[in-house]
């Protein structure tokens, strides 16, 4: 390994070590013309609403059922996880649990839960109900809709996750896995699946449409193509930490040109998914640009069970068309670099020795001929992702550009994010425009992506046997050099197999009114806004 790649290395390990509303609350809230700033401010908890707008709904509000940011950037307002991540970074701390316990052979997990705490809609936390939350995404109860239910807490079939949950009392949660797990611990602090959910609203079957947890805010209202509506939650266990705005507000407007018009008229406090040639537009209305380091990667996936596309032969004549470094410069310009790795070069510790397939417009012009691929079909996402603030058009449109002057025509449809996940599921395309955003600093998170059987998480459904087994190694391997070194044998079978074009990793962007402050941005592409305020 070279010296950059150690140096990476350390990197890496000091990173592992984050329907209609009420009249009384419909009153108060800046939405539509309304200005947000209308709605009150204050520098502390009071009687002001943040408003925070977005490119997309959310496709629900069930951490069991959802995989995808814009859901995420709510449930985080409103769940609660027994671990959770420190603001900064990926480290777990407690959470719901006050303290765990992890046996010597690392199978077992004994948590302690603290006591007194409520849900939103006055059921009691403690064991069974976490046991409720977690075990309906266990076998036999998972359902084929809960995209992360697998990828976080395992599967009979490989032999990995949880094995069973017991409640020896009220405020003891015993968690046993089938085989060891070095991510399971940031697993639990996960966005996706981990939150514990209202027994009363599990048992309801409605909680993707009006959740409830133990967070700061609950919910109020869901007016779909138009905004959410939390309020306080004045009941929450963390009085030192309880939400400091009374209400918060998702707006959905979907053009990155509107949001920022939207923040220059007061009708936003915060907007994210900014467009990068809106980024100074922002700066000339007087509001204020925030940039961070992303945890991600925009890339495309080939379909490799297309006729098309089964061969790595034939994807990487594909992929000889693309100047990729050059679209991301063009397109993305300061704001994201260019991914010779599927992890962010900060996380990964081999960021110079894998190697990606290189541009060679005259090899792919022969070999996509000679393999008799004339078109190809794509799609695509219309709207911003944290991964790809142009979103998924211009991406494939620049594709398509170089694969025109190869001799090949790509067909491009696009779609609004929550169809597109519909559509990416079904299956119909030779390749597809996609992206990840890292739950939780851990490099399983990313690279488990192509062992999953999930065909909205491993979208270039690629099955290969031997990488599965290099995944498994790398859960039970402890944090450290040879573990670090199964997730490089990873990195280079993928590019070796060219499942995927890794495009860029992206700089995050959120831009908001010159008195808001205390809002976390985690490098999980979440916006934490328990401790946001804002003055006039």
């Amino acid at each position: 390994m070279t010296a950059k790649a150690e140096m990476s290395r350390r990197m890496f390990v000091k990173a592992m070590a984050a329907a209609t509303a009420s009249s009384a609350f419909a009153s108060m809230v800046g939405c539509g013309s309304k200005r947000a700033s209308e709605a009150g401010s204050g520098s502390g908890s009071g009687d002001f609403t943040i408003t925070f707008a977005q490119g997309a709904d959310p496709r629900g509000l069930d951490p069991a059922y959802i995989d995808d940011g814009e859901s995420a950037k709510v449930m985080v307002q409103v769940y609660e996880n027994l671990l959770k991540y420190k603001d900064k970074n990926c480290e777990v701390e407690p959470g719901l649990a006050k303290s765990y316990d992890v046996s010597d052979d690392g199978l077992t997990y004994t948590f302690k839960l603290r006591k007194g705490i409520k849900f939103q809609d006055g059921a009691d936390f403690n064991a069974a109900a976490v046991k409720k939350s977690i075990g309906r995404q266990l076998e036999p109860d998972r359902t084929d809709d809960m995209p992360y239910a697998a990828f976080t807490f395992g599967s009979k079939a490989d032999g990995t996750g949880i094995e069973s949950i017991e409640t020896p009392d009220d405020y003891t949660v015993v968690i046993k896995l089938r085989a060891v797990s070095s991510a399971f611990l940031a697993n639990l602090a996960m966005c996706m699946a981990s939150p514990i959910v209202s027994p009363k609203a599990i048992e309801k079957g409605k909680a993707n449409e009006h959740p409830v947890g133990t967070g700061p805010y609950s919910f109020v209202s869901w007016t779909k193509n138009s905004d959410i509506k939390l309020k306080r939650f004045d009941g929450y266990w963390d009085k030192e930490h309880a939400g400091k705005a009374k209400n918060i507000v998702f707006r959905f407007i979907a053009e990155s040109s509107t949001r920022v018009t939207a923040l220059a008229n007061g009708e936003a406090d915060i907007i994210d998914g900014v467009d990068e040639a809106d980024v100074d537009q922002v700066a000339k209305n007087g509001d204020v640009v925030d940039k961070f380091d992303g945890m991600n990667i925009n890339y495309m996936a080939f379909n490799t069970q297309s006729e098309k596309f089964k061969t790595p032969e034939a994807r990487k004549a594909f992929a000889k068309a693309i100047d990729v470094e050059e679209v991301v410069k063009s397109l993305y310009k300061k704001y994201a670099t260019y991914a010779n790795s599927i992890m962010p070069l900060w996380m990964a510790p081999y960021d110079d020795d894998v190697k990606q397939t290189a541009y060679d417009p005259d090899a792919a012009k022969k070999e996509l001929a000679d393999l008799g691929i004339t078109e190809v079909k794509c799609i695509t996402y219309s709207n911003p992702r944290p991964y790809n603030g142009k979103g998924g058009t211009a991406l494939a449109e620049a594709f398509q550009g170089y694969l025109s002057k190869v001799g090949v025509k790509m067909t491009i449809d696009q779609y609004d994010w929550t169809s597109y996940k519909t559509t990416v599921q079904a299956g119909n395309y030779d390749v597809c425009f996609y992206g990840w955003n890292g739950d939780n600093g851990d490099p399983d998170n990313f690279m488990n992506l192509l062992a999953a059987d999930d065909p909205t998480m491993n979208v270039a459904r690629w099955s290969n046997d031997e990488y599965k087994k290099l995944i498994a190694k790398g859960l039970e391997t402890p944090n450290g050099t040879a573990r670090d070194d199964v997730y490089h044998e990873c990195e280079k079978m993928a590019a070796d197999n060219q499942v995927w074009i890794p495009v860029s990793h992206s700089i995050n962007i959120l831009c908001h009114k010159k008195g808001v402050k205390g809002y976390v941005f985690h490098p999980t592409a979440v916006t934490f806004l328990r401790n946001c305020t804002r003055s006039a």
